[in-house]
């Protein structure tokens, strides 16, 4: 923020829009510390899940006001102010959403600010304000859930090029003697269809997770594509440090471990990356990463510092 408010009521307050694949999360805050209201919606259609989300904005806008929007969306998404299709979703493996108009509406409807980019990106730039990214320019954010996401920050901003980054749909060689067909139904060896949250319920075949013991030969397939993606993180951006949670890895401590040990071997001595061991690491803000990153868009749309 941009100094103490003296009074609770006085501070600028920003309104977060957080749309992942099976749940959106509205947030009205002035900060980290100071939430004043949060509201979940289903992710169903566009013509459901949009007009819930403007119905809480409004609301918002008549009671308290803000400053400015955040959305942090599922992707892709298009993030080229300069093209016709700006705010729009792209071909996503959510069908229905294909070509939504995310953004329009919300300019219509609301004379402030708005900043928009995907999930995993906002979820980064908040990392780097408030949790486990604290102090670095160059960052990574993974979420490994229904899909897997990977917010990159380098030299202090999302990367950009023709896209956002898509890292959880590079392709990745196959653990020897993996078959189990990908989940991803725009590739048959990207990260995501093979150790997203989806590709393991596939892999389970039925079996429930709880069943599962932290050695089961399951998550070895999971754990080798995971490590290959940051392998290549490594070797091309080199982020200081890789914050990877989500789904998957929630209640599985020996993960992160082992990620980073096949990390430490696939890497072979050829680079040094930080961390002595632990170059992966959990998330400091949990579940809190993804509705913050809606707010910490909010704050940059409108020149707020970190």
């Amino acid at each position: 923020m941009d100094g103490p408010a003296t009074d609770r009521s006085e501070a600028r307050l920003f309104a977060g829009v957080e749309l992942g694949g099976t749940k959106c999360i509205c947030t009205l805050a002035a900060g980290p510390d100071d939430i004043r209201d949060q509201q979940m919606i289903a992710t169903t259609v566009p013509s459901e899940t949009l007009p819930a989300i403007m119905a809480v904005l409004d609301g918002w806008a008549r009671s308290h006001g803000f400053c400015s929007i955040g959305v942090a969306s599922f992707g892709p998404i298009r993030v080229d102010p300069a093209k016709a299709d700006y705010g729009r979703v792209g071909a996503t493996n959510k069908p229905d959403w294909e070509g939504a108009d995310l953004l329009g509406p919300l300019r219509s409807a609301f004379l402030v600010p708005i900043g928009f980019d995907t999930d995993v990106n906002g979820a980064a730039l908040a990392e780097i304000r408030w949790g486990s990214g604290r102090g670095l320019d160059d960052f990574a954010y993974v979420t490994v859930g229904t899909g897997v996401g990977v917010g990159l920050v380098v030299h202090g901003r999302p990367t950009r090029g023709f896209s956002h980054s898509e890292i959880g749909h590079i392709l990745v060689p196959r653990l020897a003697g993996d078959d189990v067909p990908s989940v991803c139904r725009f590739h048959d060896d990207c990260v995501e269809g093979l150790a997203s949250g989806t590709a393991l319920n596939a892999r389970l075949g039925g079996r429930p997770l709880a069943d599962v013991s932290a050695d089961d030969p399951v998550w070895e397939p999971i754990v080798h594509a995971l490590a290959t993606m940051v392998h290549s993180l490594a070797c091309t951006t080199g982020p200081m440090r890789v914050a990877m949670g989500g789904g998957v890895l929630a209640g599985q401590p020996q993960l992160l471990p082992r990620i980073n040990a096949q990390l430490e071997k696939s890497l072979a001595d050829y680079m040094q990356i930080p961390g002595n061991g632990a170059y992966v690491i959990a998330p400091e803000l949990g579940t809190m990463a993804g509705p913050l990153g809606a707010i910490a868009l909010a704050m940059d749309a409108v020149g707020v510092a970190a």
